[in-house]
């Protein structure tokens, strides 16, 4: 049986731009019940307006805030049963240029802000027993490239929360599915292309970035799908493979030792 997208209620986190914005609109091409987060007003309401979603600003590293928008968009659309995670930034340059808010600005953004909603939605997903939650990484969290000390580090921290809670969410019936973006079109990528240092532009300038409509398609078919990776390119392909060989050789020996833990204790 295939996905029904006409029974979800989606929620977005960075919903306003970029590839949240497209993977809302992508949700609600396919007729779900679209909610959108994000810090700034006016973009967001515009957004909301231009594809027929609901909408409340928050920021996703204000942890109670956060939790009340989350949950009147609930009130409004009933249980979040998909939730986007993809609210994010990028300020590259390098380790001893860049200025030490910048480190913590990306980690609570990128990484947090992750964990934050997350936890908002987990409990309900749970107790129903059903739900799907996609995560943004991408490509530098398998490359260390100049340039990117503070961001590459927060991305590949996506990778690793997803490969450690996916053990407690499959057996709920939650399915965790992380997305590993190269570049993509986005004014997110416009205003990081402004402060690249020149080493970075000639690692990444060779790279034709994808238009976020098309990552968004790719987002929402690995949903459908069930898909725990999902790419859009040939190359992350390939680091993926290479990345994802020691757990697929360690995962029957962690399942066993997870079931035997939960059979001692009950």
């Amino acid at each position: 049986m295939g996905f029904d997208w006409t029974s979800q209620h989606v929620i977005v986190t960075g919903g306003s731009e970029g590839i949240g914005a497209a993977v809302a609109e992508a949700g609600a091409r396919r007729g779900a019940r679209v909610s959108i987060l994000a810090r700034r007003r006016v973009p967001l309401r515009d957004m909301a307006e231009t594809i027929g979603a609901e909408w409340v600003t928050a920021d996703v590293t204000h942890r109670d805030e956060l939790a009340s928008a989350i949950k009147e968009l609930e009130r409004r659309q009933g249980p979040c049963t998909v939730l986007a995670c993809c609210a994010g930034l990028t300020l590259p340059g390098r380790f001893l240029d860049i200025d030490p808010d910048d480190f913590d600005t990306q980690i609570t953004a990128n990484y947090l802000g992750s964990v934050n909603a997350i936890r908002c939605v987990l409990p309900g997903m749970t107790e129903r027993a059903a739900g799907r939650i996609l995560l943004i990484s991408s490509t530098s969290a398998f490359l260390g490239i100049t340039g990117y000390s503070s961001y590459g580090p927060t991305k590949a921290s996506i990778r690793q929360l997803a490969l450690c809670l996916r053990y407690e969410t499959d057996p709920t019936g939650v399915q965790l599915s992380v997305l590993y973006p190269a570049d993509t079109d986005t004014p997110g990528l416009a205003r990081e292309n402004l402060r690249k240092p020149p080493e970075t532009k000639a690692i990444t300038g060779s790279i034709k970035p994808l238009p976020a409509e098309t990552v968004a398609r790719a987002a929402l078919r690995g949903l459908e799908r069930g898909h725990h990776h999902i790419t859009t390119d040939p190359l992350t392909r390939f680091f993926l493979l290479w990345a994802n060989l020691p757990e697929d050789l360690a995962r029957p020996f962690f399942r066993r030792s997870i079931a035997k833990a939960r059979g001692v204790d009950g």
